[in-house]
């Protein structure tokens, strides 16, 4: 798969699929292009879909950079230069989705149709509260239990129990290459310092804010929220599904994104 060489020299993996206007589907803090593989072939049938592994996770390899979600909306921006796509729709979910908001605010012209999914615009306490948990359980207790902890809050308990075990054996036989301890725990440290709540109402593309209402990551109130602040915002909240409601419920997150995609 290609590699880009970002104007420091780091690398970023990305992959295109299909054909049509392009379509940017940006991941969360995993930050893994695989988050997004199976919904491929239902999006490519319209679009251009562009996925990539962020900086220093996966198989972009390891970056020694001040992690920000600012650094990662401009690697999403230098990926489209180098494609040579001048603007695209842009799906983002969760960390993916503060990468949309900044683009859309920091270069409006880049963005034609924006999808937040699962996404946040400041940390509140309980958001902090999350995350310092996930810190340090990987720093005190490893990768593994950080995994485990993972799983228990992104995937909505009723999942779970049907689905534990393939999940497990899945990312036990994943070709993605882990992300280092110290960048996903900067990682961490640039999410909880993302902070564009005072300026999201100033967003002037057409965007749908989804999500699901038993996330336990980035509870339905955060989209709730995004939805009033953004002018003319599309709220879509599934009954469940939690912080992937996307693979708990696939088909209809495909029909979701490209019947407002294609209107």
């Amino acid at each position: 798969m290609p590699l880009l060489r970002l104007r420091d020299g780091a690398g970023l993996h990305y992959e295109t699929h299909g054909s049509g206007p392009p379509l940017l589907l940006v991941p969360g803090l995993g930050g893994i292009a695989t988050f997004w593989q199976r919904h491929v072939p239902a999006l490519a049938r319209d679009f251009t879909v562009v996925l990539h592994d962020h900086r220093g996770c996966g198989r972009s390899g390891p970056s020694d950079v001040a992690y920000s979600v600012g650094q990662m909306a401009d690697d999403v921006l230098q990926l489209m230069d180098a494609l040579g796509i001048a603007r695209a729709h842009l799906v983002g979910h969760s960390t993916g989705g503060a990468i949309g908001q900044t683009i859309a605010l920091d270069a409006p012209d880049r963005i034609d149709r924006l999808v937040l999914s699962a996404t946040w615009t400041r940390a509140d306490g309980y958001f902090r509260r999350l995350f310092a948990t996930r810190a340090q359980g990987m720093e005190r207790l490893g990768r593994g239990y950080y995994g485990q902890l993972g799983n228990l809050v992104l995937y909505p308990p009723w999942w779970l129990s049907r689905h534990a075990d393939e999940l497990e054996a899945a990312q036990a036989a994943s070709p993605v290459p882990p992300t280092e301890d110290r960048i996903v725990l900067a990682r961490i440290a640039a999410i909880l310092a993302f902070d564009r709540a005072a300026e999201v109402g100033r967003i002037r593309q057409r965007t749908l804010v989804s999500a699901a209402r038993d996330d336990a990551v980035t509870p339905s109130y955060f989209s709730e929220d995004l939805a009033r602040r953004i002018p003319d915002a599309r709220l879509s909240l599934m009954p469940t599904g939690g912080h992937f409601y996307n693979h708990c419920f696939q088909a209809e997150f495909e029909r979701l994104v490209a019947g407002f995609l294609l209107a």
